[in-house]
C-alpha cells in the first residue's frame, strides 16, 4: 500500500511567502529580483535564488575548485584547505550570519560557492602570474573573471550563453571592483551590495582567517607561542577554553591538533557572533528599511563591533607577517609566474594546443584573452601536465 500523499508541499509559491512573513525588511526577497538576462519561467518549487544557487552547484568551475589552491599546492597535504573547502567553509559562515539577520539564506549561499570560481591555479600567487602576462591585453582581474565564468565559460543551455543567474547574484560578485571597471549593463554603481553580499565578504575574510591559523600551525610556518604572544585574539579564544575545559590546553596529548583545532574554532565562534550582533545594531542605527536603502548606505552594514575589528586586524597583520610573506610562498609565487608564464607563452606561439572551444573563442575574443580564459580554469594538475606537454619538466619548487 503507499504512502497517503502530502496534504501540501513547499512549493517555490509558499517559499516566497515564508520570504515574506520570515525575512528581515532589508532581505533581498526572491519576488523582487531584477530577474535575469534571459527570461526564464520559473521554477514550480525553488525560488529564483535557490535555482542560482543549484546551478553553481553543479558547474564545472566549481568541481574544479577541488583541485585548485587554496594557499598550498594540491598534493602537499590531505589536510590543507582547497578553494573547495574554503568555499564551503565561506558557505557556513556566511549561513550563519544571514540566518540570524534574518537575510536571504540561499542567496548568501549562491555567493558563497560562486566567489571563487574565477580563480586560476596556484592561488592568489596563479593571479598575480596571469595579470602580468595579461598586462598589455587588459589584465586579469579575478572578481570580474567570476562573472565572466558565470555569464559565458560555462554553458548549461543551448539557448543562451553561461549560468544566465540572476542581476543581484551577478552584481554582488563584483564587490570589490572599481566604478570604472563597472559593467555598463549595470547602470550606475550602487555604494555598497545587498547585505547579503556584505555578508559574504566578511565570512570570507572570517573562514580564511581560521583556516589560515590552522593550516599555518600544521605547516610549522610559525608557533603557537609566537601566536600566543602577538595575536590578543588567540588569548582570549584559550582563556574561554580553558574555563571551560581546565587543564585541556597544558595537556600533551596524542594529537596536539586538537588542542589547535578547538582554539581555532572558538575564534571563528567569536568572530561569528560579535559580526552577528554588531550588523544588526548598525542595521538598526542606520533606519535602513529596505535591500535598496542597504545599496544607498552612506557606509558598510555588516562589520565588527569596536571592541573585535581591532583584534581581527591584529591576526590579519600576524598572518600577513608569519604567513603570507612566509619564504615558502614567496618562492612559491616565483614557480607559479614560471609554470603560468610558460603556458602563456606556450599557447601566444601554439594557439591550436588548446581545445578546440577556446580557439574558436580566441576567434570572438582575441588570441591572448582566451588563452587567459584557458589557463583561469585550469586546475593545479592540469596546468602541470599541460606545462609538462607543451614545455618539459616543471621547474623544481625551492621549499626554503
Amino acid at each position: 500500500m503507499s504512502d497517503p500523499a502530502p496534504a501540501s508541499i513547499c512549493d517555490r509559491v509558499t517559499r516566497e511567502s515564508r520570504e515574506a512573513e520570515q525575512l528581515a525588511s532589508y532581505a533581498m526577497r526572491s519576488v523582487d529580483s531584477i530577474g535575469r538576462r534571459y527570461p526564464e519561467s520559473p521554477d514550480p518549487h525553488r525560488t529564483i535564488f535557490e535555482r542560482d544557487r543549484d546551478r553553481i552547484t553543479h558547474s564545472t568551475a566549481f568541481r574544479r575548485l577541488q583541485y585548485k589552491t587554496q594557499v598550498f599546492l594540491n598534493d602537499e597535504g590531505d589536510h590543507h584547505r582547497t578553494r573547495l573547502s574554503h568555499s564551503l567553509e565561506v558557505c557556513q559562515v556566511a549561513r550563519s550570519v544571514a540566518g540570524v539577520l534574518r537575510l536571504n539564506e540561499p542567496l548568501a549561499e549562491g555567493l558563497s560557492l560562486a566567489h571563487d570560481i574565477g580563480h586560476p591555479p596556484f592561488g592568489h600567487r596563479g593571479e598575480w602570474a596571469l595579470n602580468d602576462c595579461m598586462a598589455e591585453h587588459g589584465g586579469f582581474r579575478h572578481n570580474a573573471q567570476v562573472l565572466r565564468v558565470v555569464d559565458v565559460l560555462e554553458r548549461r543551455s543551448p539557448d543562451h550563453p553561461g549560468l544566465n543567474l540572476t542581476r543581484e547574484l551577478r552584481e554582488s560578485l563584483l564587490k570589490h571592483e572599481k566604478p570604472e571597471d563597472w559593467p555598463d549593463e549595470f547602470g550606475l554603481k550602487p555604494r555598497h551590495p545587498v547585505l547579503e553580499g556584505q555578508v559574504v565578504d566578511l565570512a570570507d575574510s572570517t573562514a580564511y582567517n581560521k583556516h589560515d591559523i590552522e593550516d599555518g600551525l600544521s605547516a610549522g610556518m610559525f608557533t603557537e607561542q609566537t601566536l600566543g604572544a602577538e595575536v590578543e585574539l588567540w588569548r582570549v579564544a584559550q582563556a574561554r577554553i580553558e574555563e571551560r575545559h581546565p587543564g585541556f590546553l597544558s595537556q600533551s596529548p596524542d594529537d596536539p591538533r586538537l588542542q589547535i583545532g578547538r582554539t581555532a574554532n572558538e575564534v571563528i565562534g567569536i568572530c561569528i557572533v560579535d559580526l552577528c550582533q554588531a550588523t544588526l545594531r548598525n542595521v538598526q542605527d542606520s533606519g535602513v528599511e529596505s535591500s535598496a536603502d542597504v545599496r544607498a548606505h552612506q557606509t558598510m552594514l555588516c562589520a565588527h563591533s569596536r571592541e573585535v575589528q581591532p583584534m581581527v586586524a591584529e591576526l590579519q597583520r600576524f598572518l600577513y607577517k608569519h604567513f603570507y610573506r612566509h619564504p615558502y610562498l614567496q618562492a612559491f609565487r616565483v614557480w607559479a609566474k614560471a609554470v603560468i608564464s610558460g603556458l602563456f607563452d606556450a599557447y601566444v606561439a601554439a594557439p591550436a594546443e588548446m581545445s578546440t572551444w577556446f580557439l574558436e573563442w580566441g576567434e570572438d575574443v582575441g588570441t591572448e584573452r582566451a588563452i587567459c580564459d584557458y589557463i583561469a580554469g585550469m586546475t593545479d594538475r592540469f596546468a602541470v601536465q599541460e606545462y609538462t606537454r607543451l614545455i618539459g619538466p616543471v621547474p623544481p619548487l625551492e621549499r626554503p
